[in-house]
């Protein structure tokens, strides 16, 4: 199988722990990545204390900075594991897209694991013999 349409699930990882969603994004599962990203903005909507920041000052290093530290531990622990659960959830994704493309493909060389002819008893990959393929098997 060609590496064509694989999707690296590290990759998804790693932009899913930067930002939920963003590694479903990459999968090209939009609504899927949407709904991480709602669920962390839900949850700091819910959670975050209103009025922590003065609308006249909101702009300024030290009151995004006071913000954050006075959001609730909830706030802290949630988001940990909505990121937790969003990276798991991005790599299972990419992994069992992966395998559902590999199903498709086809036969593959049980030893190098290349994609095969059907009309060839032998792979040109590696050149490993085949054994031949009985009617009632296919």
């Amino acid at each position: 199988m060609t590496d064509k349409g694989r999707k690296r699930p590290l990759l998804a990882v790693v932009l899913a722990f930067i930002f939920p969603g963003l590694g479903h994004f990459y999968l090209r599962k939009w609504v899927r990545g949407l709904l991480w990203l709602g669920l962390l903005f839900m949850l700091s909507v819910v959670f975050v204390v209103t009025g922590a920041i003065d609308p006249v000052t909101q702009l300024s290093i030290e009151a995004i900075s006071s913000s954050y530290q006075s959001r609730p531990t909830e706030v802290t622990i949630g988001s940990v594991v909505i990121t937790t659960l969003n990276v798991v959830d991005a790599y299972w994704v990419a992994v069992n897209e992966n395998q559902a493309q590999e199903v498709e493909a086809g036969t593959t060389c049980p030893n190098c694991g290349k994609e095969l002819d059907e009309d060839i008893d032998f792979c040109h990959w590696c050149t490993t013999q085949l054994e031949p393929v009985e009617a009632d098997q296919q």
